[in-house]
């Protein structure tokens, strides 16, 4: 993945949770082109390399649905997941997560 196509697809991502009312904290950059855990099939195509990111971002339920489905259905995008860190924001602030 080129660094514009990079670019793109995390301020799509962004734009998603922003648009429904959600706020993104920041990202991760993780590694480009780092070597996968095993051969990867998707969009018929396999993949034996791929760029990792994070996206820390506060939204309802359905902006994570919303997010996932746009997600899956790009083809830049070999896997993708969504953990849920807490329930509030307080409870976040309480045990102090950071990204």
């Amino acid at each position: 993945m080129t660094q514009g196509s990079m670019k793109d697809l995390l301020k799509k991502s962004a734009l998603t949770v922003l648009d429904r009312g959600g706020a993104v904290r920041g990202f991760v950059n993780i590694g480009r082109e780092q070597p996968l855990p095993y051969r990867m099939k998707r969009h018929m195509e396999y993949h034996t390399h791929g760029s990792f990111w994070l996206m820390h971002y506060f939204s309802n339920p359905k902006t994570s649905h919303v997010l996932l489905d746009q997600l899956k259905l790009d083809a830049r995008v070999i896997r993708c997941n969504v953990v849920k860190v807490t329930d509030t924001l307080s409870k976040m602030a309480e045990t102090g997560h950071s990204m």
